[in-house]
């Protein structure tokens, strides 16, 4: 099982803080994303959101999540 984790407005766009994705086997970020609604999806290929892997910060690039992790995506944050 693979937990994905939605934090701010991704969290809305989910209607959940969290899925979790029963695969067992090593899988790339963007199928992962693939199996997720549209709109979801659109917005977590977004090149603002970041990611962190079992807590931390990683790049996009070759991100494969496996067994047991979680993978959370962190929305931009804005200030004022």
């Amino acid at each position: 099982m693979i937990r994905l984790v939605f934090l701010g407005l991704l969290a809305d766009l989910a209607g959940a803080a969290e899925i979790v994705l029963d695969i067992n086997e090593p899988t790339p970020l963007d199928e992962l994303i693939a199996m997720l609604e549209e709109s979801l999806a659109a917005a977590l290929r977004g090149a603002k959101v970041k990611l962190a892997l079992n807590g931390a910060l990683v790049a996009r690039a070759g991100l494969v999540a496996a067994s047991g992790d979680e993978l959370a995506f962190l929305p931009p944050v804005s200030g004022g």
